[in-house]
C-alpha cells in the first residue's frame, strides 16, 4: 500500500518540481488564499503562538504577520518541492553564504562540527552548504512513515552531498566519525519544543519559559564539537543569504545549558527582526512555565 500511495503521488511532486519558480509562485499565492481565508489551516495556533510572543503588538499588528507568515509559510512547501530536482547552479543563485571562513577554519585545524539554526526564513536548503566544504554533511531528521518516500528524500538531498541520519542514529555516528577521525559537520535544526518527558531544560525564549531541546549542547561537550549558528535572511522570493557564525568554540568552557540559551538567543533575535519569517504554525510554547505579562 506504501507503495502504491508513492508510484501515484510522486509523479505528480515530480512533474510540479519540474516547474519554474516563477510558475510555482503563482500556484502558491492561490494556495495561500485558500489555506488563510477558506481553510484557516492552524489560524488558531499561530495566532496564539504570535499574541504570546508579541504581547503589546496591536491586533492589526499580529493579523498582518499573521497574513504575512502564510504567504512565506507556502513558499516555503513550495521551494521545498522545488527542492527535488533544483540544479545545483541554481541553488547557488538563490542561497548565498556569508562569513563562510568560519568552516574554513574549522577544516583547516581538522575540526569536526555542530551547525545548529531553526525553523526561520528558508532552513531547507542550508544542506547547499555541503556544496561548498570539505566535510562530510550529516543533516537530523525524523524518518517519514513511508519508506518509499524517505529513500526518496534522502537521494533528493544526496544530489548536495547531504547525508539524513535519524534521531536515533546520531549519537552512534557522531561516537563512529569521532574515532576514526572522520571530518563531519552535523546539522540540528534546535527550535522546536520536546516532548515533556525530556524537558531538562527551561529556559526564556520569545519571553516566555518553555523546555529547550539541549541534545546539540550534549553532543558538543561530550565530543568537544564547536557549535556554528547560521542566521538565514530572505532577500526577496526564492532568495536567501545565510550568515555563519561561531558561537561556540570550546563548548566544554561552558556551564551546562549554556550553550542552548546562547542559541535560542540569536533565534530569538532573529524572529523579532522578521517575525513573518518563522515556523508559527508549529506548538512552540505547549509545555511553558509562564506567560508574558
Amino acid at each position: 500500500m506504501q507503495f502504491l500511495v508513492f508510484i501515484i503521488i510522486y509523479p505528480f511532486i515530480w512533474l510540479l518540481s519540474i516547474l519554474p519558480l516563477k510558475v510555482l509562485y503563482l500556484i502558491s499565492d492561490g494556495i495561500y488564499y485558500v489555506l488563510y481565508y477558506v481553510i484557516g489551516y492552524r489560524k488558531k495556533t499561530v495566532m496564539g503562538n504570535l499574541k504570546l510572543a508579541f504581547p503589546n503588538k496591536s491586533e492589526y499588528e499580529i493579523r498582518t504577520i499573521s497574513k504575512k507568515f502564510y504567504r512565506h509559510f507556502v513558499d516555503i512547501f513550495t521551494e521545498i518541492l522545488k527542492s527535488f530536482t533544483i540544479s545545483k547552479n541554481e541553488m547557488a543563485k538563490r542561497y548565498k553564504f556569508i562569513n563562510l571562513d568560519v568552516f574554513n577554519k574549522l577544516e583547516a585545524e581538522n575540526r569536526s562540527s555542530i551547525l545548529l539554526g531553526a525553523h526561520y526564513a528558508n532552513w531547507e536548503w542550508i544542506f547547499a552548504l555541503n556544496l561548498l566544504i570539505k566535510s562530510n554533511g550529516y543533516a537530523v531528521y525524523k524518518r517519514i512513515n513511508n519508506p518509499f518516500f524517505d529513500k526518496q528524500v534522502q537521494k533528493t538531498r544526496g544530489r548536495m552531498h547531504t547525508n539524513l541520519i535519524s534521531t536515533k542514529e546520531i549519537f552512534a555516528l557522531i561516537e563512529n566519525n569521532s574515532k576514526k577521525d572522520i571530518l563531519s559537520i552535523y546539522g540540528f535544526l534546535g527550535d522546536q519544543s520536546p516532548k515533556l518527558s525530556r524537558a531538562d531544560h527551561y529556559t526564556n525564549f520569545l519571553g516566555v519559559s518553555v523546555p529547550a531541546h539541549v541534545g546539540a549542547e550534549v553532543l558538543s561537550k561530550k565530543y568537544n564539537l564547536p557549535i556554528v549558528f547560521f542566521a538565514t535572511r530572505k532577500i526577496k522570493r526564492g532568495y536567501y543569504e545565510c550568515t555563519l557564525k561561531l558561537l561556540v568554540e570550546n563548548p566544554k568552557n561552558y556551564k551546562d545549558y549554556e550553550i542552548t540559551d546562547l542559541f535560542l538567543l540569536e533565534v530569538d533575535k532573529q524572529i523579532r527582526e522578521k517575525p513573518e519569517h518563522y515556523f508559527w504554525s508549529h506548538k512552540r510554547f505547549k509545555h511553558m512555565k509562564n506567560k508574558p505579562d
